[in-house]
């Protein structure tokens, strides 16, 4: 039977991306089936949706008009070529593997395969991802923004050239684990002061997500907020100055810099 899309992996991140597609109405749960190498996560995940769960990922990619891969990268190779000739001819075929490139995934399922390649990241299972669509030469632009108006129903997304792929792990995909080291400092610093902990890191993440939300609605640069709250001779502006004095953007460009340097090397 045909279907409207389907899943192979049913791990934190392909859930999140179904779950955002179901609850956004885009594909009916009806319309989409889900495999995973585990029996049970498959039909957890189809019967908190009410979708179909399988564990044979033929029978799931057979006839679908999209194919999301949601699958780790050591896996990828012998996942794909055990569903390949399954694939209708017209499909598209999305993955969301870290590392691995349009040329690679052509070489699994063919140089005329429909292929976008998705950089999705953690802020999705809350709604609120962010991912880099990089479609090969197969695909067109209606179909190009499909997938984003699917992949925007967990966040925002952006068409990026693949050879931006390590600047968009750089500063997205990698990125949370670098705000929540931040937001423990933070938090740290309250707790010295005297703050009880738990309310340290409630002030510190309402903060990081109050900022980010005020940057993204109002299209403000950051470093104009930054100058709206360093009044002269203020608390802000030590801080800030403490910062600098501590090399922070440095510290924080050369961590970013080292994770699109392990993605080009994955």
């Amino acid at each position: 039977m045909a279907k409207e899309l389907a899943l192979i992996g049913c791990g934190n991140m392909g859930s999140a991306i179904v779950k955002g597609i179901v609850g956004s109405g885009l594909i009916a749960a009806g319309d989409i089936v889900v495999s995973d190498v585990s029996e049970a996560a498959s039909a957890r995940l189809a019967d908190e949706l009410g979708c179909t769960g399988t564990c044979d990922n033929v029978e799931a990619v057979r006839d679908a008009a999209m194919v999301i891969i949601a699958v780790k990268p050591q896996y990828l190779d012998d996942v794909v070529r055990g569903f390949a000739d399954a694939v209708a001819p017209d499909a598209l075929v999305v993955s969301i593997a870290a590392g691995v490139t349009l040329a690679r995934l052509e070489g699994l399922l063919g140089s005329d395969r429909k292929i976008v390649r998705v950089m999705p990241n953690l802020p999705a299972m809350v709604l609120a991802g962010m991912s880099s669509l990089t479609p090969n030469a197969q695909v067109s632009a209606e179909e190009c923004s499909r997938v984003q108006e699917l992949f925007e129903s967990f966040g925002r997304a952006e068409v990026v050239p693949e050879h931006l792929i390590d600047a968009v792990i750089a500063a997205s995909g990698s990125s949370p684990a670098y705000v929540c080291v931040f937001i423990e400092a933070l938090a740290d610093a309250a707790v010295a002061e005297g703050m009880p902990r738990a309310q340290a890191y409630t002030f510190a993440e309402q903060a990081v997500l109050g900022t980010a939300k005020y940057l993204l609605e109002t299209g403000t640069h950051p470093a104009v907020l930054k100058d709206m709250v360093s009044s002269p001779a203020g608390t802000t502006i030590e801080a800030v100055a403490a910062l600098e004095a501590g090399g922070f953007r440095a510290a924080v460009i050369d961590a970013a810099r080292a994770a699109a340097a392990k993605n080009r090397a994955m």
